[in-house]
């Protein structure tokens, strides 16, 4: 009977950042945004109904949305539970050739799961010493592209040319941008849409929109791979987006003065926060994302981490070559940052 167990299937998950369960913390590990969601959003919370019935499996009102917003076709538009659920549907969609896809060594750690999970070969591009991604790593036979912009956890922006450069070298697989961050200073490659039908840009409203609890992500491309991945979530889930999630979402792409109000606050804290950090020794990519990438010259990542969760601050810290001695730092409000640097002054001054 135990030779059944043989047909598990064995991988070894992502792990996500951890979610304190006491009170008065400073969460700066897993990069929510510190304001709340658009009162918008607070106000269409009274408008949700029909929560005993299924919602609409095809997201429409949400889509729509989207779509408009983007300047965009409906058919252009993919919606699912997160940015998460949106690219493992794009791994099950589109990478199922032979060839191995390429994706960064140090990037977004869910990439190398799904892969695994899904079975697909994947060969790993080495970053730059300053953490940038070179496109002449791109320019080889291969099953598909996947890469974020600016990339996660090192904040450091691709630039439009360099991924049109990928885009014009690979006209025969699927490249797909993943923008999580890219409200917080980047340009977004939905502008190559148009000239790259083998193009697809995936974003989230879990950073810049403050709607992380309600799993919101999207993916924009030619109707040809929209209706692919529609396919596939149809063959898989096709109730994949709960009735409030549809509701809440539209409301906050309503609210556009206060999604750029939020957006300013925390670049400006961001860019704040850098000039802070190097008078106290750190050093970091510059960050175009709502999080830095910081490694300080004398003491070690892993014990300013330890000690900053002792003071109930908490930071991301990835024991893996070649980022074991840096350090992910959440942008939160002004006064969370203040609370950090207070603690670090402190920390800093007692161990060197």
């Amino acid at each position: 009977m135990e030779a059944f167990w043989n047909n598990i299937r064995k991988v070894t998950p992502y792990t996500p950042g951890e979610q304190p369960k006491t009170e008065n913390v400073i969460k700066l590990n897993t990069n929510e945004n510190p304001y709340p969601p658009s009162p918008k959003v607070t106000e269409a919370l009274e408008s949700i109904g029909r929560l005993r019935m299924y919602p609409d499996p095809a997201a429409s009102e949400l889509v729509g949305a989207i779509a408009d917003y983007k300047g965009l076709k409906k058919e252009q538009v993919f919606v699912g539970v997160g940015s998460d659920d949106v690219l493992a549907m794009c791994f099950l969609t589109f990478f199922n050739g032979k060839l191995p896809i390429l994706f960064p060594d140090i990037t977004y750690s869910f990439y190398d799961v799904w892969a695994e999970l899904f079975q697909v070969p994947y060969e790993l591009q080495k970053l730059k010493k300053d953490f940038s991604i070179d496109p002449e790593d791109y320019k080889k036979k291969n099953g598909g592209i996947i890469f974020p912009n600016p990339n996660a956890p090192t904040g450091v922006d691709m630039g439009l040319s360099k991924i049109e450069e990928i885009l014009q070298e690979n006209p025969d697989v699927i490249v797909i941008v993943d923008e999580a961050y890219v409200d917080f200073g980047c340009e977004s490659a939905v502008s190559l849409l148009e000239k790259y039908p083998n193009l697809l840009v995936v974003q989230t409203f879990s950073k810049s929109r403050s709607l992380a609890g309600l799993r919101i992500g999207y993916a924009m491309g030619s109707s040809a791979l929209i209706k692919a991945l529609n396919d596939v979530k149809y063959s898989f889930n096709s109730y994949t987006m709960n009735q409030p999630s549809i509701v809440l979402g539209k409301a906050a792409i309503a609210d556009e003065a206060y999604f750029q109000d939020t957006r300013r606050k925390i670049m400006e804290t961001r860019e704040w926060f850098k000039g802070e950090m190097k008078k106290l020794d750190f050093h970091f990519p510059d960050s175009k994302a709502n999080f830095i990438f910081a490694s300080h010259e004398r003491i070690p990542a892993s014990q300013i981490f330890e000690a900053a969760r002792r003071e109930n601050i908490y930071v991301r810290y990835f024991n893996k070559p070649g980022i074991d001695n840096y350090l992910r730092i959440t942008i939160g409000t002004h006064s969370e940052m203040e609370s950090f640097l207070t603690f670090l002054r402190t920390f800093i001054g007692k161990t060197v």
